[in-house]
């Protein structure tokens, strides 16, 4: 069985959100100004029962280490049994088998898992841990949550800047123009991020120099969006030194291939070297935020619920995001110590300021998430066929 999902459209575009899946073409019950989107009908876990001997975790490497996961267990009994993933696509396909009661998912990944059923809505009553010390802007957001329905639990979030040298570049940048027009000085050692998803960077640029495009949403884009973004990132193409993975992203820059592109705040700081500068641009940027999410037939969902609960407190949060190089979602753990303030201080943790420059990363589908309905918007396989025209 499903249901419809009602959302304002003008919330939908202001938030940047992008759903996969199958969403109602009719619209259905929607009124006015709000868009109809079929869900699963799943229920809710109402109490917790005795604990099981496992759970099993789909997440991002450095989310699920011993030196948490060990008193966890000791505590609860649950072994930690861990699957560590590389991308969102897989993240997905690995929660497809059943074999998995938990995930960490990113914002790309999120929505997929619950139009097609494959998480369960969260009851946050069983969460003491999910409390008024959970930053507000990792909290509702419609990426997650969903007709008031929580579907993850916050772990981090942070924002795709741009990182440069400052021995080459010697002011600080103010605009994303230096990546992507084609009089930059630094052509031939400029950084790109290696994925499909970066079209959205492309997208916002966009947004700001040519907005008789018309975009308003950079995961929301009809085929002559698409095709100018493309464009964009094809001009760009025979300026890049490297297409990186976070594995690659450091020796570009310390080897002297890049001296400018996008990055994370934590690829810069492994640089160790202060000439490594960032700055989040005036048109704003991309950014993930991940949170812990429940399969639906989870086969052991007391396990899965303490670990959400344990890994939602300030210390474990904290390890957690200090380990990974981002921002924790739990505001306290910013006050448990002078080194948990720098940490929060660097990242940007309280600072919604910020993240309000930031469109979390989605994932776009045919019907336009932006509120059009005169147009079918370009769906993730479309991103995929145009960027391997970028790449060639």
């Amino acid at each position: 069985m499903k249901k419809q999902l009602l959302i304002p459209a003008a919330l939908i575009a202001a938030a940047g959100l992008a759903l996969s899946g199958c969403a109602s073409s009719s619209g259905g019950d929607a009124a006015p100004g709000e868009i109809a989107i079929d869900v699963p009908e799943i229920p809710t876990m109402d109490t917790l029962g005795d604990t099981e001997q496992e759970v099993n975790i789909v997440a991002w490497s450095g989310f699920v280490e011993d030196a948490w996961a060990k008193p966890f267990e000791d505590a609860t009994g649950c072994t930690v049994n861990r699957k560590v993933a590389a991308t969102s696509d897989e993240m997905v396909q690995l929660m497809r088998t059943g074999e998995y009661d938990l995930v960490s998912a990113s914002g790309d990944a999120s929505l997929r898992l619950i139009v097609d059923g494959n998480v369960q809505p969260i009851n946050t009553e069983l969460i003491p841990n999910f409390g008024d010390d959970i930053v507000a802007g990792m909290k509702g957001q419609m990426y997650d949550t969903l007709n008031g329905n929580v579907y993850g639990i916050p772990i981090g979030r942070g924002a795709n800047i741009l990182q440069y040298d400052s021995t080459v570049v010697t002011e600080e940048p103010t605009s994303w123009d230096i990546v992507w027009e084609k009089d930059s000085p630094y052509a031939g050692k400029i950084a790109a991020y290696d994925s499909p998803i970066y079209l959205a960077d492309a997208a916002i640029y966009l947004m700001e120099h040519e907005p008789d495009l018309g975009i308003t949403n950079p995961y929301a884009l009809d085929e002559a969006q698409l095709q100018a973004a493309t464009d964009l990132m094809k001009q760009q193409n025979g300026m890049v030194s490297e297409y990186w993975s976070p594995a690659t992203n450091v020796t570009s820059f310390t080897g002297g291939n890049s001296v400018v592109g996008t990055s994370w705040e934590v690829l810069r700081k492994a640089t160790q070297d202060d000439k490594f500068k960032s700055v989040l641009p005036e048109e704003g940027s991309t950014g993930w935020s991940d949170a812990w999410m429940l399969a639906s037939e989870s086969k052991n969902p007391n396990c899965a619920y303490a670990w959400m609960d344990y890994t939602s407190a300030p210390d474990v949060n904290g390890q957690i995001a200090m380990n990974f190089g981002m921002a924790p979602a739990n505001a306290a753990f910013c006050e448990t110590s002078d080194e948990a303030k720098a940490h929060c201080d660097y990242f940007n943790a309280t600072d919604e300021e910020y993240f309000k420059q930031v469109w979390f990363w989605t994932t776009p589908i045919d019907q336009c998430l932006d509120g059009r309905t005169d147009v079918q918007c370009t769906n993730y396989q479309d991103w995929t066929k145009a960027w391997a025209t970028v790449k060639g």
